[in-house]
């Protein structure tokens, strides 16, 4: 049976009646409008009408219901706002982080929009529908995991819930906010780190000024300016440096940052400013167990990457999910890595997509897999979304397509598609195995069996491995079930394992000229117990003093 897990922020939260989240939600675009309409809100599913707190989504203990409501239902969303005085400066936005998976907008009964919000922001104009004092806000959102078009990540239907599979999540799971801004704003802005220099531009194309303290002013033509400092100060996980600029224009302002940072192929190695880098780095679900897609402070983020960088940790690799752009942001701040997946869709199988590969059977043409027209479109859209969302994280060096042959179709042509939207990254269009031609890595998973890999003709990435399970007594989701890919009964069982698995088969394999590593996991999750943290994030199972060595060994 099992058992409910809460970290030390979701222990505080519940026995607060504080608004959660309440960080400025974009930190790469920002303004001095911001109202969070996080906290309490009405939720209606058909006749069940109860509180929820936003931003968690029902199925998790920090929402304050607890609840998967039947695939396919609505769940409706309602509270009240009333904009303070002074705030309207011509447009009201009204931002949704993300809601699974499609969420119709109603303001004062009247229909704003009907977008795809699964694991992507979007934002209704709703100046039109305001009224003076008090606005009545609904937001209807739909969910139905028996379709599996549009894309679910990890989340499986409740009653199969178990091993690499999690409980789903439905509903609002990131901040809802409103700002507003003049009637000539700026409605996207882009930074594209090339090299040894930052090329930013905002649409629509705007003239106006760019200004960097320490740099100095620099004029915005045609919404587009190249900033390219003589002698820039380049970040890197070791030195994660960060430039403040300002972006100006006639009537709007937007506050930001890049870093400057360059990403090639050399001799057959990743590198980094110019450099051969080892990627050392740890697999990232994302799940909470209080919070589920959703931690229950903004601060999480930072302390699960600082514990990984206090083990030597320089990269993590975001699996099939796509977080709120403040994990992102405490990547670019302390310094760590992102090797970004897309998130899944399609059907799965065992058998084809993972029993078989595991014992070698990794070749299978993909032209023709998961033909489903639309299922295919909805993949499209989501990888063109997320790209756009992210983009200007310049933690961000990698991108992942596909994963393990799971919905995966023609990739040599989607890896075209992929370059055309961002050919500053090294990109990963299969990962694990069904390999085909185009791709800028040669990716490779090895569970149960020695790392044994050879040098190709691309840089070669071991992009999963590992996943011994240990579980400490005490802060175990499920202690009848355990799933991970060698089983040890002790903490130091555990640590000379995965000390052993690094001294004799990772660091010989970097010595040989594999540039990544990504060691599964971050932290357990539900019954997967192969995390160096646990699921509660209370107990780290590898100390410093045995991961830093490795660490330097890898990455000297």
């Amino acid at each position: 049976m099992p058992i409910q897990l809460t970290t030390a922020q979701g222990e505080a939260l519940l026995r607060s009646k504080d608004t959660p989240w309440t960080v400025y939600p974009r930190p790469q675009m920002r303004r001095d409008s911001y109202v969070n309409l996080n906290g309490t809100w009405e939720l209606s599913v058909k006749e069940e009408t109860c509180e929820i707190r936003v931003p968690f989504c029902p199925e998790s203990l920090l929402s304050g219901v607890q609840k998967h409501f039947p695939e396919g239902s609505y769940l409706v969303y309602r509270r009240n706002f009333t904009l303070p005085e002074g705030f309207n400066k011509g447009r009201v936005l009204l931002h949704i982080g993300a809601a699974d998976q499609v969420t119709a907008c109603f303001v004062n009964g009247g229909y704003v929009g009907e977008p795809y919000t699964g694991y992507i922001g979007t934002t209704f104009d709703i100046t039109a529908f305001l009224r003076a004092g008090e606005n009545e806000l609904t937001l209807s959102c739909y969910d139905n995991l028996h379709d599996q078009g549009m894309p679910y990540g990890k989340q499986v239907l409740p009653e199969k819930r178990g091993g690499m599979w999690y409980t789903p999540v439905s509903g609002i799971w990131q901040t809802v906010w409103l700002e507003s801004v003049p009637e000539a704003y700026i409605k996207n802005l882009r930074i594209d780190n090339r090299g040894f220099a930052v090329e930013i531009s905002i649409s629509p194309a705007l003239d106006g000024k760019v200004t960097v303290p320490g740099l100095g002013e620099f004029p915005l033509m045609d919404g587009k300016v190249t900033i390219a400092p003589g002698n820039p100060h380049l970040w890197s996980p070791e030195d994660p440096y960060l430039y403040d600029f300002s972006v100006e224009t006639e009537e709007d302002k937007v506050d930001s940052y890049f870093a400057i940072r360059s990403l090639e192929i050399k001799d057959n190695r990743l590198c980094l400013n110019g450099k051969p880098y080892f990627f050392h780095g740890l697999l990232d679900q994302g799940y909470w167990p209080d919070g589920l897609f959703t931690p229950a402070a903004p601060e999480c983020y930072a302390e699960d990457i600082l514990a990984m960088k206090n083990l030597g940790f320089n990269m993590l690799r975001k699996h099939i999910k796509v977080e709120p752009e403040e994990f992102y942001y405490q990547c670019d701040r302390l310094g760590m890595i992102v090797f970004q997946d897309m998130v899944n869709n399609g059907d799965y199988s065992f058998f084809r997509d993972t029993a078989l590969p595991t014992i070698g059977l990794q070749k299978l043409p993909d032209k023709h897999l998961h033909r489903d027209a639309l299922t295919r479109q909805w993949f499209l859209d989501i990888m063109a979304a997320t790209v756009r969302q992210l983009q200007n994280h310049p933690s961000i060096c990698y991108w992942t397509i596909f994963n393990e042959g799971w919905g995966q179709f023609d990739s040599d042509n989607v890896y075209e598609i992929f370059r055309k939207l961002d050919d500053t990254r090294f990109i990963d269009s299969t990962s694990g195995w069904f390999r085909q031609k185009k791709t800028d890595v040669d990716s490779r998973h090895v569970y149960f069996k020695p790392i044994k890999l050879k040098l190709g003709d691309k840089p070669l990435v071991l992009s999963e491995f590992g996943g011994y399970s240990y579980k400490p007594e005490g802060h175990v989701f499920n202690t009848e079930s355990t799933y991970g890919y060698g089983k040890y009964e002790s903490a130091a069982e555990f640590t000379a394992a995965v000390a052993q698995l690094y001294e004799e088969q990772v660091i010989p394999a970097a010595q040989q000229g594999l540039s990544a590593a990504v060691y599964t996991q971050v932290s357990d999750v539900e019954d997967e117990t192969n995390g160096i943290l646990t699921y509660d994030r209370k107990v780290c199972k590898l100390s410093p003093e045995i991961m830093r060595p490795i660490a330097e060994k890898l990455t000297k």
